[in-house]
């Protein structure tokens, strides 16, 4: 039986790996592994015991994007195929990423091309090596970026590298990537998987209902108005101000100790 394409590792600290582990393939994706991370999306955010997840790729890239058997799928699918089938897979598994009620790194070495980019800008943060690079390559395919980067990019970099990214196809490298926001740190190679799983233990242990609905409202925000913000981010404030996590949260500054939060 061969190995699964991609791993859910058992939660350390409340942290879960999530691991891309097919690097003589360059974790390119197929259609099922795109099924395969939306089952274990949903089984990481269904366990009481993962409080945060990084999303990492075995060997030299994190993910090179859709693999040539699955952009054939693509070239001889029928459009109403596409639309139905092909794509409602790969949107599927990123709707999962972007929407995760709990707190997702991506930790990028090598490419993020394509899907991989896509695949790391969904998530809330990431971390980076030297050697990572971003490249929304659809565009020399004679294709969009469909599956998030569209949106999310010119909010992230601004309107003139996003077109760059998209319209361009150019591939963005570490440094520049931190300098424009794409990414949130760099650190070096033999630290990467450490300073994720460092960060999503601090993560983790923020009161879990506050950052779900906290993420909720940040997404929420970029399609909103100034209006509509202060009316719905004040109805959630008294939601969380009569939490048992609020008044531990309080207690905890009162008491200066560190405070032990339990999600309600």
């Amino acid at each position: 039986m061969p190995s699964p394409k991609i791993v859910l590792h058992a939660p350390v600290d409340g942290v879960a790996l999530i691991e891309l582990s097919d690097p003589e393939n360059n974790n390119a994706f197929e259609a099922d592994t795109l099924n395969l991370l939306s089952r274990l999306m949903d089984e990481a955010v269904a366990d009481s015991a993962v409080r945060a997840m990084v999303i990492a790729g075995q060997g030299k890239h994190f993910s090179r994007g859709a693999s040539p058997n699955l952009m054939g799928v693509l070239r001889d699918a029928s459009p109403i195929d596409v639309l139905g089938n092909v794509y409602s897979t790969a949107q599927g598994a990123m709707r999962r990423v972007y929407n995760c009620s709990k707190p997702t790194i991506a930790a990028v070495t090598g490419a993020a091309i394509t899907i991989g980019c896509e695949l790391a800008v969904a998530c809330d943060f990431r971390i980076i090596d030297e050697t990572a690079s971003f490249t929304e390559a659809w565009i020399r395919l004679g294709l969009l970026p469909p599956l998030g980067g569209m949106f999310l990019l010119p909010r992230l970099v601004g309107t003139a590298r996003a077109s760059e990214m998209i319209l361009q196809g150019r591939r963005i490298k570490a440094e520049e990537a931190v300098k424009i926001g794409l990414a949130n740190e760099l650190v070096p190679a033999d630290r990467l998987r450490d300073r994720a799983m460092e960060l999503a233990r601090e993560l983790a242990a923020l009161p879990p209902q506050a950052y779900r609905i906290a993420k909720l409202s940040f997404h929420r925000a970029l399609e909103s108005t100034m209006e509509n913000e202060w009316n719905a981010n004040a109805m959630a404030q008294a939601i969380l101000m009569s939490s048992e996590d609020f008044a531990e949260g309080v207690a905890s500054v009162r008491e200066g100790r560190t405070p032990h939060y339990i999600g309600r």
